[in-house]
């Protein structure tokens, strides 16, 4: 019997591309065209790192299509690391999904939820009590928000719609996702159609860092907003018919984000010049105040919300389906390999990893830790893009329902610009690079503990 049997395919195509919109339009659409325009300098060349970092992403999910669809296995790159390079590298890939990456991702995303809802309930912001510890960031004292105690209880309660079913779960996704796109359209449509913009601001400039490092610094925060197109890879266990509905919805949705983006900045762009998007921290919220006003910000605030509590969802149904998959190949707590006897979920690993992102919240710690692990997660992505060239050759009998359009050409263009970000990352950043590598190594000491155990 498969190792996933008990987990039922339950998710259609469209609850599938759902998950890619809905988990990679988080809160990046709304805030990093400042970053973008300040690194490069002008509209055009924004717009032209947005195609760019689009169409890496889209070579990625159509690498990941052949992938999804040869390996329809719960856990996504998991699987595909373990198949291609073997138990350990896998192993550090779900180790670090589980205790920074995702879970700093959960962490981030609904501290983001709580802020915008901070617009409206300025309470949220004040300080509750403080714990006299050096357990803060910097290593001050640890002080706890209202609003932090609720971004805790958002990651709690859809941690209980998805332990109650897949399918509810996906209900849930597809509901928030048609909301979150239709009110970003209506900011579209209202940012283009306003009579305080001018096809002039897109010729406009602002002082910026420029050339290829700037380039570069810009693609970051693109992919960074374009980050989780990969996430449906994780539920492939739990899709109908992976062997057609992966790709496409893989495709389907990482086009949909595209579209999305590059018209938002074109909005965003035609009623504020380059200068003053290079100085707005919620650059859709000042191109909505300056159409609407004070409404018309507080519409982008719900938006954002909304964008968020999909995402939020997305990340957390899907992340869960890692530590299960390592618990499964007996490489993490057996605990969290269970699978419910009524809900066919994943029960005590989504409640693991939501229970964790929690924490995180509460200690203020997850961007740091993020930022830390930005480096060493890319360069197991590139590995994991790279699977499909060592399976072709390790497994050519593999039943490859799908294979990658372009191939060699477009996985090879993924992983020479994942090369190419990891060495400006690590020429910039070293002390973080270094650090991010150091939490992936934590995990050698357990995978040792574990396949040792394995091995008995």
């Amino acid at each position: 019997m498969a190792k996933t049997s008990a987990l039922r395919r339950e998710l259609g195509v469209w609850t599938a591309t759902a998950l890619v919109i809905g988990t990679v339009i988080g809160s990046g659409i709304f805030l990093v065209p400042k970053t973008m325009v300040n690194a490069v300098g002008t509209p055009q060349m924004v717009f032209l790192v947005w195609i760019f970092g689009g169409l890496l992403s889209l070579a990625g999910a159509l690498t990941y299509a052949e992938l999804a669809a040869a390996l329809p296995e719960a856990g996504g790159e998991y699987v595909y690391l373990r198949e291609a390079y073997g138990p350990l590298w896998a192993f550090l890939y779900g180790w670090t999904q589980m205790w920074v990456a995702k879970s700093g991702s959960i962490a981030t995303l609904a501290t983001g939820f709580f802020y915008y809802l901070a617009n409206f309930y300025p309470q949220l912001e004040r300080t509750l009590f403080v714990i006299p510890l050096p357990v803060g960031p910097g290593g001050g004292p640890l002080e706890i928000r209202q609003g932090q105690l609720l971004a805790m209880a958002v990651i709690l309660l859809l941690a209980a719609v998805n332990y109650f079913g897949v399918r509810l779960g996906g209900r849930v996704q597809v509901g928030a996702t048609i909301v979150k796109v239709a009110l970003i359209a209506g900011v579209i449509v209202i940012g283009l159609g306003s009579s305080q913009g001018a096809a002039g601001n897109y010729s406009t400039s602002t002082a910026a860092m420029g050339g290829v490092s700037g380039f570069f610094a810009a693609l970051v925060a693109a992919l960074w907003a374009y980050d989780g197109w990969n996430n449906v890879a994780m539920v492939s266990s739990e899709i109908k018919e992976p062997q057609k509905n992966l790709p496409r919805s893989l495709v389907l949705g990482t086009l949909a984000v595209i579209v999305v983006y590059l018209f938002a900045n074109m909005a965003y762009f035609f009623v504020l010049p380059a200068a003053q998007v290079g100085g707005s921290d919620r650059v859709a919220a000042e191109m909505m105040h300056r159409v609407l006003g004070p409404a018309g910000a507080g519409a982008v605030s719900i938006a954002a919300m909304i964008s968020i509590f999909a995402a939020l969802n997305g990340s957390i149904l899907t992340g869960a389906r890692v530590p299960f998959a390592m618990a499964r190949d007996r490489l993490f707590f057996s605990a969290i390999g269970v699978v419910h006897p009524r809900w066919a979920t994943p029960s005590n690993s989504i409640l693991a990893l939501s229970l964790w992102s929690a924490l995180l919240v509460l200690s203020g710690r997850y961007e740091q830790l993020f930022t830390y692990v930005i480096f060493s997660s890319w360069i197991l992505y590139g590995m994991a893009t790279a699977s499909v060239i060592v399976l072709r050759h390790k497994r050519p009998q593999l039943a490859r329902p799908y294979r990658t359009f372009g191939y060699p050409a477009v996985p090879v263009l993924f992983v020479l610009v994942a090369v190419a970000l990891l060495v400006s990352t690590a020429g910039t950043s070293p002390r973080e690079s270094l650090m991010g590598l150091g939490i992936i190594l934590t995990g050698l000491p357990f995978y040792r503990h574990w396949r040792r155990k394995l091995l008995v």
